[in-house]
Formats: C-alpha cells, structure tokens, sequence
C-alpha cells in the first residue's frame, strides 16, 4: 500500500477519491472494509487494559471502519487527524467548545449557517462567551476587531444563502499575528474544490450529510486539524463522547468514490443555470460567486477549483409587500424541485432564505432571496420547472 500512496498523492482528484482509505488487501482483498460495530473491546490481560496500548480500546474511539473514513478525509483535507460526528452542525458546536471559555471573544462572519448562529447565541452565551459577528467581505481589515482575549474566528466561504466570499489567506494571518485559532465550514465547496488547512486555516469542517453522501439519508460531520491543533480537538471530542456511527462512516465512504463525479454535474448544471438566470427580466440578481458579476467573484477565481451545486437569486419584487406572496407563489408552483432543505443530494431543492437575524451583512431589499440546490437532473427539465415557478410568481 506505500507504493501505492506515494501514486496518488499526484494523481487526479477521482483517482484518489477511488482509493484513499483503505486497502482491501487488509480486509482479504473485499474493495470495501466491513462494517464494525463495537462498544467493548477486549485487552488480553489487565497490563494492556490498564495502558490501554492497543490501538482499539473501545467504540467511541473509533473501529476500523471509522478510521477507514478518517484517513480518507486526512488524505483529501491535508490534515494531522479527522474527528467523526453525527452531524454538520456537531461539526461546528464541537471544535467550538474545544477552542473557547468562558471569558472569550470569538469572531464570526454574519453570513454564517443558521444553526451556528443560533449556537452563538444561545448556548455560548450560557457559557459566557461573547460571540460578534463580522462582515463576510471584511479580509485583512478584521484587525480592528481583535482584542486581548479573541480566541477564535470562524470563517464560511461563501456564506450561507448570499454566498459571499471571503479572503481566507488574510483573515488567517491576522488571525494567527493574534494567536487565535482559525476555522472554516467548508462544506459548500468540499476539500474537491478547496482545502482551508493549505490556505491558512486550522480546523477544516465538513457537512457529509451534503455532497459527500451525495444521497440525502445520511447525517454526519467531519472534523479535520491541523498538526499544531489535533491532538486539542481530538481530546475535546473524547471529553464529549460524540462520535459517528460505523455504518453512516462505510455510507459516506462510499459515496466518496463518485463524489468528484457528481461535484462536476453540480458544478455545471448549478452554473449553467445561474448564467441562464441572469438574463431574465424576472430575476433582480443571481448570488453564485463562479459569476463574474458576482461582487467577491474574484476571490473564488484566485483560491477555488470548482463550484458546487448550490446559490440563490433575488426574485424581482414591485414592493416588500409582495416579497413573501411572490416567494410562496414561485416555490409552490414547482414541481422537479422539491421544497426542502439540507442540499448535496442527488435532488434538486428549493427554498425561501430568511435573512433576518444578519447583524452586519444584511439581506438583499429588492425582492426576496431564492436558494436552489441544482442536483443532477437535466439541465432542460430544470429551468421548465423554474419557469412554472416564475409564471406562477408574475400571477401574483
């Protein structure tokens, strides 16, 4: 396996995805490993258990299906060591908690996930953290806004449902000049399209319930480190007892294996589409940061490989008071689309983004924002369904 590692750390992205993290010749040479489900494992005597220097010492510290996933992230992610969790939003909360104390300020960018926000808000709060929320497009001027006890500066690029982007590489030097520990949802783009640990980050996060799983019946989050804070995250996951489930690892191991296929179907069909909105007199602006129009377009250009599946556009409005009866009319008259959330599946989605919880980077006010997730229909029976949704909003 050694020669074979040392081949695909220069070989294409579906290359390695279709070997990374594992060998089959562990396993009898079965292509996948098997799926092993553990909570007491056994020592073959007290001296062993007692120094517990086996490498298995008990479920919530991985199986080797788990660490199978895990080596495969470490391997696309750059980094010393991946944590397993059941969920996106686990993937944020825990790091979180492993990195800030009562007494700390963290900085968090305005268009961050929903659910983070509502974290920040509620249990840091409890826990005596004081959370401020920053401009997305802020880069190098987050200077201003360090203190003596900022311990910490979430980043998501590009923010959830605006889509702004941000300058990773700035942000973390600035960070780092502060000794504050610096993390990215990276979910939008996977470690495909962008590597945060390369860029300057130290925790790189990851919703594989989304593209990863690639089948909307998966929930489970990842959570990558680099070397100067693994052995902090790893120890704050073990503290917490939240670990990923042995038969969600094998799912998203292999959906793994396609994921760069299917990213470039995402990635095509979403663009293709956003291009095609962008000329319609019933569209008022498409979010999609692969657009040149896009205001942090050349952010994407510079640090990006690809785009994913995911933007919005501003549906055109005559009033406020129209926004929501327009919003409501366009989605129910979709019929491919489902309305639902979560995205990375094979399925195309809609839905209405409410904005209103923004400190900083508030929503758009001429008319109300459209989130599509694009999945791998064709392109053609796409846009008929988004033209019943636009017939249906012009009624209104």
């Amino acid at each position: 396996m050694k020669d074979k590692d040392s081949l695909l750390q220069n070989a294409g992205i579906n290359t390695r995805l279709t070997h990374i993290g594992n060998d089959p010749f562990d396993y009898h040479g079965f292509i996948n490993p098997p799926v092993v489900h553990a909570s007491t494992v056994l020592f073959p005597n007290a001296r062993a258990m007692e120094t517990r220097t086996q490498k298995y010492t008990y479920g919530t510290r991985g199986t080797p299906t788990t660490d199978a996933l895990c080596e495969a992230i470490d391997a696309l992610e750059g980094s010393a060591g991946t944590i397993l969790v059941p969920s996106g939003l686990a993937a944020v909360t825990i790091p979180f908690l492993g990195f800030v104390a009562a007494g700390d300020h963290a900085l968090v960018v305005d268009s961050v996930y929903g659910p983070t926000r509502h974290f920040c808000d509620t249990m840091l709060k409890r826990l005596g953290v004081e959370v401020e929320y920053y401009d997305p497009e802020i880069g190098a001027g987050i200077e201003t806004l360090f203190r003596p006890n900022t311990k910490l500066v979430h980043t998501e690029a590009p923010g959830s449902n605006t889509f702004e982007m941000q300058d990773i590489p700035a942000i973390s030097a600035v960070a780092h000049r502060h000794g504050a520990v610096v993390m990215m949802d990276n979910t939008w783009a996977t470690p495909v399209y962008f590597r945060p640990l390369d860029y300057g980050v130290d925790i790189s996060i990851h919703a594989s319930t989304k593209y990863p799983s690639g089948h909307s019946d998966i929930l489970l989050g990842t959570v990558s480190a680099n070397a100067e804070h693994w052995e902090r995250l790893k120890e704050a996951n073990g503290v917490l007892g939240i670990c990923g489930a042995p038969d969600d690892a094998y799912q998203i191991l292999r959906g793994l294996r396609t994921m760069g296929l299917r990213l470039e179907r995402h990635y095509e069909s979403a663009l293709s589409i956003a291009e095609w909105l962008e000329g319609r007199d019933d569209v008022a602006r498409v979010l999609h940061p692969a657009l040149p129009s896009f205001p942090s377009h050349h952010l994407w250009k510079r640090d990006f490989k690809g785009a994913s599946g995911i933007f919005s556009f501003v549906l055109a409005a005559d009033g406020p008071e129209k926004s929501r009866a327009k919003a409501h009319a366009f989605l129910d008259a979709l019929r491919i689309f489902g309305l639902g959330y979560s995205w990375g599946g094979f399925e195309s989605l809609a839905l209405h983004a409410y904005l209103n919880d923004r400190k900083v980077a508030k929503a758009p006010t001429d008319g109300p924002v459209i989130r599509l997730q694009i999945g791998i229909e064709d392109v053609a029976d796409l846009k008929a369904d988004i033209e019943r949704g636009f017939a249906a909003a012009s009624a209104v």
